[in-house]
């Protein structure tokens, strides 16, 4: 006979088995009415979160996700693919394309030119277009029928603008974006002599030292103006530095780490890589067109350590002529920020280290004087907006110090 016991337990297991087999059909009625009203709530429900503005906050969610923020600014509304963010300096046919076996120009070189310096300027275009470079031309007397004559003419770029100085151009017409195709960049003046410097030989000894900022040396013996000891040719292949006895701890020795014992080129004629390019247009100041200043911070632009990317190419040099050229002669503002107070070479420029040239106290003649002393205000805005610069950001660090 069974126990009371487990007629008790067996009752439970039934009454167990039976609340659960009647469960089952609720909970499937149930999930039946979710979704049906699920298919006719939820449009409802979309349009309130519509009208509510939640749609739009889901869309910015996946905005976000699609990496949008990294898109140049204003190309947010085009498919990704389609963005072309680079241009260049190559000019294409009207019709059909550049033939294949056509290199594509991996360098650029540009120099503001007027018709009196033809000579020069014939001899460094057809250098510069026979080792593959880009070409442009800035022109500040607008004498442009003159070039004609020149077989390389319709191969180059022309701009012209009257009494603008190189850096007034390369701030306007050298954005980085339109460069960004080029490994080089030349600045030059026109002034000077190629006749023993090799473009292509220049590029692999600068590639080879590591140098993003550079220039090639100046022949001393042939050279009518040296401006700074530091750009007179050597016997190395290249050098980053100079050995100067000075009072008062102003000179240069194996322990200087600034410019312009070290880390420093002239502004006449300037070779960037491509990075440090970027980082200089954005120092260009578009006011300030003859760069006086530039020279002194340009290390801040070297990819690094400025005492070993900064350097000047003995083994490729070049002659500084010292012709008279935009300003209207020797000395004029286009030829270099001469900014580097105490170490100027002795020369027919005036340094620095003097004052601004009155009208009544200067061999100069003409608007030579105005462009000097516009000079000078120009060096002394650009060092105060750098030192306002500096206290105004606190979330820069100076590497230097």
């Amino acid at each position: 006979m069974k126990s009371p016991d487990f007629v008790s337990l067996l009752a439970d297991s039934h009454s167990r088995r039976s609340c659960f087999c009647s469960l089952v059909p609720a909970t499937s009625l149930l999930c039946l009415v979710f979704l049906l009203g699920n298919a006719f709530i939820a449009p409802i429900y979309k349009e309130k979160l519509s009208i509510w503005g939640m749609t739009d906050t889901l869309h910015n969610l996946n905005f976000n996700k699609c990496k949008n923020q990294c898109r140049p600014n204003g190309s947010e509304a085009l498919p990704e693919g389609i963005v072309s963010k680079t241009s260049n300096l190559e000019m294409r046919p009207l019709w059909g394309f550049p033939k294949k076996n056509e290199s594509s120009k991996v360098n650029l070189f540009a120099v503001a030119v007027g018709i009196k310096q033809k000579d020069l300027i014939n001899k460094m275009v057809k250098k510069f277009l026979s080792n593959n470079f880009s070409v442009m031309l800035f022109h500040y007397d607008g004498k442009l029928d003159e070039w004609k004559s020149y077989e390389w003419c319709d191969h180059v770029l022309h701009v012209s603008a009257i009494n603008q100085t190189k850096w007034w151009f390369a701030k306007r017409f050298l954005h980085p974006d339109i460069v960004a195709e080029y490994g080089y960049i030349f600045l030059w003046d026109e002034d000077l002599g190629v006749e023993s410097f090799s473009p292509q030989r220049y590029i692999s000894i600068v590639q080879s030292e590591g140098l993003e900022i550079s220039q090639p040396a100046l022949d001393p013996a042939k050279s009518v103006e040296l401006h700074h000891q530091i750009t007179a040719r050597g016997r190395k292949i290249v050098h980053r530095r100079i050995y100067k006895h000075g009072e008062s701890g102003k000179g240069c020795d194996g322990s200087s780490t600034a410019p312009p014992c070290t880390g420093w080129i002239e502004m006449m004629a300037p070779v960037f890589s491509r990075a440090a390019w970027r980082c200089v247009w954005y120092m260009i100041q578009n006011d300030l067109i003859h760069a006086w200043g530039l020279d002194m911070q340009l290390g801040y632009c070297a990819q690094g350590d400025r005492t070993n990317n900064v350097g000047v190419v003995d083994a490729e040099y070049i002659i500084h002529y010292g012709r008279p050229t935009l300003g209207g002669g020797v000395g004029d503002g286009n030829k270099t920020s001469s900014s580097a107070k105490g170490h100027t070479v002795k020369t027919k420029n005036i340094s620095s280290t003097e004052k601004a040239p009155s009208h009544s106290h200067s061999h100069f003649k003409g608007p030579r004087v105005d462009v000097r002393r516009q000079s000078y205000i120009e060096l002394d805005i650009f060092k105060k907006r750098w030192e306002k610069a500096v206290q105004e950001d606190k979330c820069w660090v100076d590497p230097y110090k």
